[in-house]
């Protein structure tokens, strides 16, 4: 595979340049220009660049508000409903993030629903930024059907992705960010991109059959939970909350709207944040990290988040899939 070094700088100008003129207005390009930098920044390369065909593809069809306006209503003293009127994930995240902070600092405990929105992006970006303003972080989201419950050979699930972080006070926070699937759908695609096998079971061929081509996952196959019926079971909790309970699309009813132009589909999120002063006390801290320390001397150990964080130290350019590059370009 072939890379071109491109500072984190010019990540961002390039995704808020194609994203404006496309349709972006300011707000809205620099929201979503800087959750892809901070994906490329964190090595999250399935979710950086490689995501901005897909998003202009959705401007294009006019599926996606570029110059959307995301509103917050508070429908209890601590839950908060954002309408995202139609926009980008990380615009609505960005309207209601404070707002939860201020809420779950008062009450110990806040949820955040978002509907109306394409979620296109990782889920550490909003759990992380609860974290670092020392609440404890969920995030969850459901997306089109491209995995296949526990035992079935078709999607109903998509890969339905959960966040979560837990606040260090003199350290970077405890995060994890996975798919309810074997893998996530964007590294699928980018190991049929750049020519790589994925484990052995990763999904199914058309056949029904067990591969490690991500190619026939990709084309007529489909992904299979992590850990069987486990990752079903997750998968399905995570459509109930980001569809049932915020009132937004399950995975089948985003595929029947969606118009399938190779950008993200129409669903919701939720997002639930805790203060850990107020719910454990002033020595959270303290103890948890009696606990870190533990996990942390057990050889073979790391804790999670921790390479996005190591990668974050370099402040050098980033290796961009030539390719990829080209085709942003020339979008430009």
């Amino acid at each position: 595979m072939n890379t071109t070094p491109l500072r984190l700088e010019k990540i961002y100008d390039l995704a808020y340049s194609v994203l404006s003129k496309y349709g972006c207005d300011p707000f809205n390009a620099e929201c979503v220009a800087t959750t892809v930098t901070h994906a490329e920044r964190d090595g999250s390369v399935s979710h950086g660049l490689f995501r901005i065909p897909g998003y202009v593809a959705s401007l294009k069809s006019k599926k996606v508000n570029g110059a959307s306006k995301p509103i917050n209503t508070h429908l209890t003293n601590n839950a908060i409903r954002v309408e995202g009127d139609y926009g980008f994930a990380p615009v609505a995240i960005k309207v209601g993030l404070p707002e939860l902070i201020k809420t779950t600092r008062n009450y110990g405990i806040g949820v955040l629903t978002i509907k109306n929105t394409h979620h296109f992006a990782a889920l550490w970006h909003e759990t992380e930024a609860l974290a670092e303003k020392n609440l404890i972080g969920l995030a969850c989201t459901a997306y089109k059907p491209v995995v296949a419950p526990a035992g079935a050979k078709k999607p109903l699930y998509g890969t339905n992705p959960i966040s979560f972080a837990w606040p260090r006070k003199n350290s970077t926070p405890v995060v994890f960010d996975m798919a309810t699937s074997t893998m996530a759908l964007g590294e699928v695609q980018v190991a049929a991109r750049d020519g790589h096998k994925v484990p052995f079971g990763t999904g199914l061929n058309s056949k029904g059959e067990k591969t490690d081509d991500p190619v026939a996952i990709s084309n007529g196959g489909v992904l299979l939970p992590f850990g069987d019926y486990k990752g079903s079971s997750i998968a399905m909790m995570i459509e109930l909350l980001a569809a049932g309970l915020v009132g937004d699309l399950f995975s089948f009813e985003a595929a029947n709207e969606d118009n399938n132009d190779g950008g993200p589909s129409r669903g919701g999120e939720f997002i639930m944040a805790i203060s850990p002063e107020l719910i454990a006390g002033k020595n959270w801290n303290d103890h948890s990290e009696k606990f870190f320390e533990q996990l942390s001397n057990l050889d073979g150990t790391r804790l999670p988040g921790q390479r996005r964080h190591n990668n974050r130290k370099d402040n050098g350019p980033r290796k961009i899939n030539s390719e990829l590059l080209k085709t942003i370009n020339q979008l430009t």
